[in-house]
C-alpha cells in the first residue's frame, strides 16, 4: 500500500470536518442562531458548492489525463478507457449539480442576513413572562 497522496490527505480532512458539522448540529437543542449559520453557509458555500464542482472537474481531467501518462489496467480486463469514460461523466454530472448548491447557499445566506439575537433570547423572555404570570397569580417570583 502506498503513502496517501496529499489530494487523498485533504479530502480526509475535508470529509472529518463535515462529519464533525454533523455531529454538532445533530442535537441543538437550544437553536443554531441566523448570525452563526449565516457564516456557515459563507464556508459551506464556498467549499461544498463552488469549490467541490471545481475539484470534481479538475479530478475529472486528471483522470483522463492519467490513461496517457500512466500504465493504468483493469483488475478484470475491461478497458481503463471505458472504466475514465464512465467515471468522467458522473464526476461531470455531479459538478453540474453542484453548480446549482453555491447560488441555493447563496438565497439561504442572503435571508437570514440581517438577524441577530440576544444572549438571553427566548429563554430569558419565557422565564421573565412566567415569572409575571405568578405574581399576577399571587404567587411569589
Amino acid at each position: 500500500m502506498t503513502d496517501r497522496t496529499s489530494i487523498e490527505l485533504d479530502a480526509q480532512t475535508a470529509y472529518e470536518a463535515i462529519r464533525s458539522i454533523n455531529h454538532a448540529t445533530i442535537f441543538s437543542g437550544d437553536g443554531i442562531p441566523a448570525p452563526v449559520v449565516y457564516r456557515v453557509l459563507g464556508f459551506l458555500q464556498s467549499a461544498g458548492g463552488y469549490g467541490l464542482a471545481q475539484a470534481l472537474g479538475q479530478l475529472a481531467r486528471g483522470l483522463e489525463r492519467s490513461l496517457a501518462t500512466h500504465d493504468v489496467c483493469e483488475d478484470d480486463g475491461r478497458d481503463p478507457v471505458d472504466s475514465v469514460a464512465h467515471a468522467v461523466n458522473a464526476l461531470t454530472d455531479a459538478a453540474e449539480l453542484l453548480q446549482r448548491v453555491g447560488p441555493l447557499l447563496d438565497d439561504a445566506q442572503a435571508a437570514i442576513s440581517r438577524q441577530g439575537y440576544r444572549t438571553t433570547g427566548l429563554r430569558g423572555r419565557a422565564m421573565r413572562e412566567h415569572a409575571d404570570q405568578r405574581i399576577e397569580a399571587g404567587g411569589s417570583s
